[in-house]
């Protein structure tokens, strides 16, 4: 059953956004693994659990159960995905304390390397708040790595607030839905 309404199907002039479908199960964990690789040769360890196979959010059960979202070219090339679950996993459940029932939790924001520098995470980040609404959802929450500063600027550049940092170390922000 679909709760939710892509709103504005453009994400900017040159990327659309839809819905994942099980065929696109491949091509976002590649799309992952790549994201996790390049990580990898800026120093960082984020994501490294997908480099030795493992998926830690489940992202072909949440193709599945419908929560994973893709974001492609004219030429319908895949330049981005991200996840969009209803209900707090066990790790948000760490990070925020409470499963807030009016929110959405975003993970796994990944942008085509060859697609990088061009705004497309804000672009994102904006379609999430502006062009998808949920039924009885009002609130985005994300996390991220503390020390990973420029994903850091680009939530607070995106208008999502700061509200604390984890014992395990990662920053939580959150933002009203429009």
């Amino acid at each position: 059953m679909k709760n939710f309404n892509i709103t504005i199907p453009a994400v900017n002039h040159e990327v659309r956004a839809f819905q994942a479908a099980a065929g696109d199960t491949e091509e976002v964990m590649a799309l992952l693994v790549r994201t996790a690789q390049w990580l990898q040769s800026k120093g960082s360890t984020q994501w490294n659990e997908l480099l030795e196979g493992k998926d830690v959010h489940g992202m072909a059960q949440s193709i599945l159960d419908g929560d994973v979202f893709v974001f492609k070219n004219k030429e319908n090339k895949m330049v981005g995905a991200v996840m969009l679950p209803q209900k707090a996993s066990a790790w948000d459940l760490e990070l925020w304390g409470d499963d807030l029932e009016e929110a959405i939790y975003l993970h796994r924001l990944a942008i085509d390397r060859n697609t990088a520098g061009k705004n497309l995470g804000a672009d994102i980040l904006d379609w999430v708040t502006n062009g998808i609404s949920f039924n009885g959802k009002s609130v985005i929450r994300l996390d991220c790595i503390a020390t990973n500063e420029s994903l850091n600027r680009l939530y607070s550049g995106a208008g999502f607030t700061f509200r604390g940092t984890s014992e395990s170390g990662f920053n939580i922000y959150d933002k009203p839905k429009q």
